[in-house]
């Protein structure tokens, strides 16, 4: 089968289209044919292995996985020993630890759900990791509830594009943080009010709110703290940090705070979890969450799409499509 593949950790020109051995799907696992892969910061954060702490988990002198990857989407083509949820033939989206960028995944079934009927492969290939990260911010640790205040930077992000939509899920009252050209997409998935940060400083500008996810961290927390509610949540999310621990020194940092203040600074740590993959489904197929997509690549030009990712600016969701 095809696949991008890389055998040691750098720069996007690290990957290279090769042709390898077709996965066999072990004991609970299933094979996915794929037709779309997304990539997001993380897939480029493990392409690179910088910060070094990554290396703990994904092989310290080279990847331990040669196929990078992880959302996916895509048909059962064959079942491992005790598998019975899912049939050759489901159409399905979910993760794995590595291997999405190929023909052909092995994928654990647990982490597999049927795609919405009214879901393309390219927009259910978007969902999973980002669009769970914000799921598990806003459900799991703000708490969100109807009538309070979110403000969400980056709204027109991987992470903030999936946010803004499941807030007003939530019945919340929304704000997006973005850049002038991004001012107009951003309204576009029905955010209440939209900051342009070219113009106004959020921190500044004397409005506070209930919930604050920081998916872009472009100021100290103390400024971002001041446009918090006495007893507001604040989620640190860009992912970004020193080159050999990444961000766990400003995840120390918050949390040592949370302990002197009323208001709650609390990092966020997304885990794939089953059954929030169900309710994202049921959000998808009721139109209250519609992945926004940046980009698609094919598969041959996954390096250009890691590429992309890379520098920071996508407008929503990049996939890669098979």
């Amino acid at each position: 089968m095809r696949a991008a593949v890389q055998h040691r950790y750098g720069p996007p020109a690290v990957i290279e289209s090769s042709e390898v051995g077709l996965p066999r799907p072990g004991r609970g696992e299933v094979l996915v044919q794929v037709g779309a892969a997304s990539v997001h910061p993380g897939d480029y954060f493990v392409m690179t292995g910088e910060p070094y702490v990554l290396r703990l988990a994904f092989g310290l002198r080279r990847p331990r996985h040669g196929i990078p990857g992880r959302d996916l989407a895509g048909v059962v083509a064959a079942v491992g020993k005790e598998v019975t949820a899912l049939r050759p033939g489901d159409e399905v989206f979910g993760w794995s630890t590595a291997g999405a960028l190929a023909e052909y995944a092995r994928v654990p079934a647990d982490n597999l759900v049927p795609v919405p009927a009214n879901l393309s492969v390219v927009d259910a290939a978007a969902v999973p990791t980002s669009a769970l990260a914000a799921l598990q911010a806003l459900r799991d640790i703000a708490h969100v509830r109807p009538g309070q205040t979110v403000l969400v930077t980056g709204a027109s992000g991987g992470v903030g594009s999936f946010a803004v939509q499941i807030a007003k899920a939530f019945g919340a009252e929304v704000t997006g943080v973005c850049s002038t050209r991004n001012v107009d997409l951003v309204r576009s998935l029905g955010v209440d009010h939209v900051v342009d940060y070219t113009r106004t400083d959020f921190t500044r500008a004397g409005k506070r709110y209930d919930v604050i996810l920081d998916n872009v961290e472009a100021q100290p927390l103390a400024d971002v703290r001041r446009a918090l509610t006495p007893t507001g949540t604040l989620i640190p999310n860009s992912g970004r940090g020193g080159r050999w621990l990444g961000p766990l020194g400003r995840i120390v940092k918050a949390r040592v705070l949370s302990g002197f203040t009323r208001q709650q600074l609390k990092p966020l740590v997304s885990i794939g979890k089953r059954q929030d993959l169900l309710t994202l489904a049921d959000l998808l197929a009721t139109g209250q969450v519609t992945p926004l997509i940046d980009r698609t690549y094919p598969l041959d030009e996954a390096a250009d799409a890691l590429r992309y990712v890379g520098a920071g600016h996508t407008r929503g969701k990049v996939v890669v499509t098979v």
